[in-house]
């Protein structure tokens, strides 16, 4: 594929805190990228130095593999769509779209044909003479699209653009976003701190996280094989636990030796083990690998989310398999259900499921602290 941005070694500090720490990104044609990470991480800092909002204290940005960094936006070949969809509210959905070619002074057929498809690609067709503050918030969000796509830009920037709508119309939209881009064969860049929408959309994903960038690859790879401790945790569900390689393909964590299918680490060099809730399986207290004493169950619906004690480790289980709580079990694990790390800075920060939140951790700490005191 040919590569359309490419951010070398660019940095950016605000008030003397580094939002971007030297990052290095190729995007490539006809590519749905997403940049994922919590918020403060520096994916929207990314996106508008992409756009050129911003503008790097280091590194260069190409596009095309020219240099951009002089380039002001309205010269880059890419369009925006923001969280607010900045809609003219005096116009009407074929006018809102039709705007980018009024101000390019293109001919009434050119614009009425490019309108005309655009509103079938977004699904908007009978529309036009609609006012966009009739419109739902999924039916503004086709029509800024649509807008953005009307003058055919290389790369189109989606800034968090689900972020105001409900989880259905979420859904929704995240699967016309993926049909859209694949019908217009235009890059898209999408900003998201919603795990789900990565995964179900993109085809790279970037995780981010103080300013660097901690993997990169497909939504498959990255929550199959993550990197390292953040990854792992901030990508779905983990159970991340100390471990030692004793050799390839055998790990040791909770005292018990398991059979796993990484190699290539030092003979008893310090990992970190991470195993994904809904691969342990529930079995027979004596059956058992691990064993442990049920804390908690919740009904999700389609499955149980069942916290397990096993030594003093909280272990979360997703399994259609009801248990009750205080019951004694067995975990069992098969080999390639164990996804070895190298130790990093983010080791021992994540893992247990004694609460869901690190805010929550720091308020109980605290909430103790006053109690002692």
């Amino acid at each position: 594929m040919r590569k359309i941005i490419e951010l070398k070694g660019v940095s950016k500090a605000y008030d003397g805190q580094v939002v971007l720490d030297h990052i290095n990104l190729d995007i490539y044609d006809n590519e749905f990228v997403t940049l994922l990470g919590p918020s403060g991480c520096g994916k929207t800092t990314t996106l508008r130095i992409i756009a050129g909002f911003e503008q790097p204290d280091e590194g260069q940005v190409f596009f095309m593999g020219e240099d951009i960094a002089a380039l002001p936006p309205h010269k880059r070949n890419v369009n925006t769509v923001f969280q607010r969809y900045a809609l003219f509210p005096h116009l009407n959905v074929y006018e809102n779209i039709a705007f980018p070619l009024r101000v390019k002074k293109a001919h009434g057929d050119e614009i009425d044909t490019k309108v005309r498809e655009m509103l079938r690609l977004v699904g908007l067709q009978g529309f036009e003479k609609r006012s966009v503050t009739s419109l739902s918030g999924g039916q503004q969000q086709r029509v800024a699209i649509a807008r953005a796509l009307v003058s055919q830009p290389k790369v189109l920037l989606l800034d968090e653009p689900l972020s105001a709508l409900d989880a259905k119309l979420r859904k929704d939209m995240q699967a016309e976003l993926h049909k859209i881009q694949r019908a217009s064969g235009i890059t898209f860049i999408f900003v998201t701190h919603d795990q789900e929408e990565a995964l179900s959309m993109s085809d790279t994903v970037v995780v981010m996280s103080e300013g660097l960038i901690q993997q990169i690859g497909t939504p498959t790879d990255i929550y199959n094989e993550p990197q390292n401790a953040f990854v792992a945790d901030f990508i779905g569900e983990s159970n991340i636990l100390n471990g030692i390689m004793l050799e390839d393909r055998k790990v040791k964590f909770h005292g018990h030796v398991f059979e796993c299918v990484d190699s290539g680490f030092e003979k008893n060099e310090p990992v970190d083990v991470v195993v994904r809730p809904e691969d342990v399986d529930i079995v027979p207290e004596e059956k058992g690998m691990l064993r442990g004493v049920v804390t908690s169950v919740t009904f999700l619906g389609v499955h149980y989310e069942i916290i397990v004690d096993v030594q003093g480790f909280k272990w979360m289980i997703q399994t259609t398999d009801f248990c009750a709580v205080d019951s004694h079990i067995g975990l069992f694990i098969e080999p390639d259900a164990i996804q070895i790390m190298h130790k990093s800075k983010y080791s021992g920060m994540f893992g247990d499921y004694s609460s869901f939140s690190n805010e929550f951790d720091e308020l109980s700490d605290a909430a103790a602290e006053v109690e002692e005191e």
